[in-house]
């Protein structure tokens, strides 16, 4: 009989490199390590050798930039998540997809599993396992962290590190590095470590070389840099007057927002797993791209129509956060963002300087701003008379003097 195949998403760091060996073992499988390529740059380098030399039968190694930028960031862009009022989600963001693609690799290679080195106190094996739930509910899914079994076999990373030198796995684990770290094309993210200290200052001079994508905002430049960004219907399209595809805007505000000191995120987050996880972030083109976005709603978008989309900010980013991507209600209120989205078009101007994000202008051919009804002066077009006021604030006053009288003849 063929052996059962399982499909692991790898990333070639200590947990998935033992995970591929553990599972080839003790399920006596054929493994297929996957590795999606979504802006992890020299993390890639040497994973083809190290896979197939730690056991996998095979190994893709596949280029999902293009379509991560296209079809989850630019999506959620537009419809303005933002995380508890900090988090930009770039590590949410992303799991769907790998999740997404194991699945299709899953179907052509005809496994029936598939596998993930997320730990049982995280959030992205929610994430991997309700996507895999919502497109293929017949692949089993194992989760060596949440097998006793295998916790006990390696309770600590000491035991990890020892049955990988006597497997012959080559793993880089020291304590230079005390953290863990998740890249991609929008952010990386930190965690564990020292940051587990929510009192632990990771802005500090000495702590400096933990970043990567930024410098601080006290070593950026000292002269402010303008950038402008042209939209259509919602995602962003040119950067200076420069036409590029979604993946190339990400990968110039990375740069010119790292360059700037901007994107750092300090934040202790509520984990959907119950318990609450300080993290640190670096999302600098995110960062400028999303105050660009809004500044072109602001000046574009009709006013019940925004106040009806940001009333769903909150929930779309939860869904987000929590591994709800391919949910139907994530995607309901997707359609509504699209449609609320098909005049935020114009060119937004904004100053970079040492950490901020600063407008300095915005103009669109489907402004919805008059500056004939909105000046100070006389309006000459008569649009707006001031005297309708009166009446309009007269009513919306009656509920309140009814109330006010109930009240003061109750304490009377």
């Amino acid at each position: 009989m063929a052996k059962e195949k399982i499909v692991l998403a790898y990333s070639g760091g200590l947990d998935t490199s033992v995970i591929l060996k553990w599972l080839k073992e003790t399920y006596d499988a054929e493994i297929i390590a996957f590795t999606a390529d979504i802006g992890q740059k020299e993390e890639l380098d040497g994973l083809e050798e190290k896979a197939l030399a730690t056991g996998a039968s095979k190994i893709y190694i596949d280029d999902l930039r293009d379509e991560f930028a296209k079809d989850f960031i630019n999506p959620m862009f537009q419809a303005g998540a933002l995380y508890e009022g900090q988090y930009l989600l770039g590590t949410s963001i992303a799991r769907p997809l790998i999740a997404k693609r194991m699945v299709d690799i899953a179907r052509a290679e005809g496994a029936t599993a598939i596998a993930h080195g997320a730990t049982g106190k995280g959030n992205d094996q929610v994430r991997f396992e309700l996507t895999a739930a919502a497109l293929a509910p017949d692949i089993k899914v194992i989760a060596p962290w949440r097998s006793e079994e295998f916790r006990a076999q390696f309770p600590g990373r000491a035991e990890m590190i020892a049955y990988a030198e006597k497997h012959g796995i080559p793993v880089q684990a020291s304590a230079a590095k005390p953290y863990s770290m998740d890249r991609n094309l929008l952010h990386i993210s930190f965690e564990s470590g020292m940051l587990e200290d929510p009192w632990f200052d990771p802005s500090s001079e000495e702590n400096e070389g933990m970043y990567v994508l930024s410098v601080s905002p006290e070593r950026a430049p000292d002269q402010a840099e303008y950038v402008e960004l042209t939209f259509e219907q919602g995602n962003c399209t040119a950067v200076n007057g420069e036409s590029l595809s979604p993946l190339q805007v990400m990968e110039k505000l990375n740069e010119l927002g790292g360059k700037h000191g901007i994107g750092r995120v300090d934040m202790v987050e509520n984990r959907f797993v119950g318990m609450k996880s300080r993290g640190v972030y670096e999302t600098p083109g995110g960062t400028i791209l999303f105050s660009a976005h809004r500044k072109m709603e602001s000046l574009t978008m009709d006013r019940d129509v925004m106040h009806l989309r940001d009333s769903l900010i909150a929930k779309y980013a939860t869904l987000v956060y929590n591994g709800f991507w391919f949910a139907p209600e994530r995607l309901a209120l997707q359609a509504l963002v699209n449609e609320s989205q098909k005049n935020v078009s114009g060119i937004v101007r904004l100053k970079l300087y040492k950490g901020n994000v600063i407008g300095a202008g915005v103009k669109s051919p489907v402004s919805l701003y008059n500056p004939d009804i909105a000046t100070m002066e006389a309006d000459p077009s008569q649009a707006y008379d001031q005297g309708d006021a009166t009446g309009f604030i007269r009513l919306n006053a009656l509920r309140l003097k009814v109330s006010s009288g109930v009240e003061q003849s109750r304490k009377g």
